[in-house]
């Protein structure tokens, strides 16, 4: 067996090779996603012993050296993560002590373990924050081009799955727009929470150094430091629900829109069909043409839901760091990952859509213009309540299916669906 790199083992440790595996767990994998955030957190920590003296300038541009080199390999995949480390951290100071010799052993003074992986995955969840916001931007701005190219496409309007009133596909998708541009908000919010650097707060208690916190926290592009090293550690687990409840919102919506696409595409429903791009047969119908993507992103939801119960169902835990905590780092990367990957698919999915504009027309219904037959009755002077029952019974003026449209002028409305608005709220996003 490969003997591991451990940076607490004094060469007298006798563990159980099981036990260590046990306790390792995944982490050399997931470390695999965190290990360059790892290393940029490194290069601030050694600048900041820089700031306050432990270090000399040129032992500083040797460790700064070294850490390019090592995040070039990896990247290039000539240095790997493997079973020879116990976890990326290890992985780091192995490699400086091999390329600096006693002077690698000097990158761990004044912090822990602990405050490093706070600090990577702080690193990691504020980049992926930010990638999601940057992956809905074109799934919106390709809803808002349909909905335009729509404006004037009549569809049934749904509530509990039943014919309600007049709409159109314009409506239909700036609403799916709107809401996807609020979960943007909503990553915007939880990045803000997240933009605070733990470095230097060690296992929790702080270490007997004047460590210029506020430098590095510059330094990784944190706009503030965590104060207190106690609720830094507090913080793990905490602050990865975060990150996960404004990836659920994103994903709630792309649930939504899937669903509603799954609806139209039904042959019942005949609304919408999809280009071959995006759709698959049956291995024993040949008469099968299966949405099978929609549905799997429809799907995604879940996953995210899942890696909340998991960290929640983890967090039972006094105060202070506890191992369980490693625990965290599995679902938060898989969460993560599946929701980019759907993201990233939806713009092109969208733009393989077809609508079927007869169908869709021919589905409005006279019985679903009874409320226009209301307003437009009480427009006149009969009181709603009566001109509503009026309409109830067949009764009231005749209403088509494009004046109902026509008539929704209020900011929203299919007249008036105020499209330049949420561009703007967008393009402020962006801003």
């Amino acid at each position: 067996m490969t003997e591991q790199h451990l940076l607490w083992n004094d060469k007298k440790s006798t563990i159980d090779p099981k036990v260590m595996a046990f306790m390792a767990g995944n982490d050399i994998l997931l470390d695999q996603h965190l290990f360059l955030y790892d290393i940029q957190g490194t290069a601030s920590h050694i600048q900041g012993l820089t700031e306050i003296g432990l270090l000399i300038e040129q032992e500083n541009q040797s460790f700064q050296s070294a850490l390019i080199q090592l995040k070039e390999q990896f990247e290039s995949g000539d240095f790997v993560l493997d079973q020879r480390f116990e976890d990326g951290h290890s992985a780091i100071e192995w490699f400086l002590v091999n390329a600096l010799g006693d002077l690698g052993k000097k990158a761990h003074t004044g912090r822990s373990r602990n405050d490093q992986v706070l600090t990577c995955l702080r690193l990691y969840m504020k980049d992926q924050l930010q990638r999601a916001q940057q992956a809905i931007h074109p799934i919106v701005e390709t809803l808002l081009s349909l909905a335009t190219d729509h404006m004037n496409t009549l569809m049934p309007g749904y509530t509990h799955l039943q014919r309600a009133m007049p709409n159109t596909v314009c409506v239909w998708l700036a609403g799916h727009a709107e809401s996807l541009i609020d979960d943007m908000y909503g990553l915007a919010n939880a990045r803000e929470l997240l933009n605070a650097s733990p470095l230097g707060t060690a296992a929790g208690f702080g270490v007997p150094l004047p460590l210029a916190r506020e430098q590095t926290a510059q330094l990784m592009g944190f706009d503030r430091v965590q104060v207190n090293p106690f609720y830094a550690q507090n913080s793990r687990g905490k602050f990865e629900l975060m990150t996960l409840q404004s990836l659920y919102h994103v994903m709630l919506d792309i649930r939504r829109l899937s669903w509603d696409l799954s609806l139209f595409m039904t042959a019942e429903f005949n609304f919408i069909s999809m280009n071959s791009s995006h759709t698959t047969g049956s291995s024993i119908m040949p008469n099968k043409n299966n949405p099978d993507v929609v549905e799997l992103m429809r799907a995604q939801l879940a996953v995210i839901e899942g890696a909340m119960q998991e960290i929640q169902a983890m967090l039972s835990l006094p105060s202070g760091y506890q191992r369980d905590l490693q625990m965290s780092k599995a679902p938060l990367i898989r969460a993560v990952q599946c929701t980019l990957q759907t993201l990233e698919l939806v713009p092109g999915l969208l733009n393989a859509l077809q609508f079927n504009e007869k169908a869709m027309s021919e589905a409005i219904s006279d019985d679903m213009m009874a409320t226009d037959q209301a307003i437009e009755a009480a427009k006149k002077g009969v009181s709603f309540r009566d001109a509503y029952l009026d309409a109830k019974s067949g009764q009231g003026p005749t209403i088509s299916a494009q004046d109902s449209i026509n008539n929704r002028v209020s900011l929203g409305g299919a007249a008036n669906p105020g499209l330049d608005l949420i561009r703007s709220r967008l393009e402020g996003l962006v801003d």
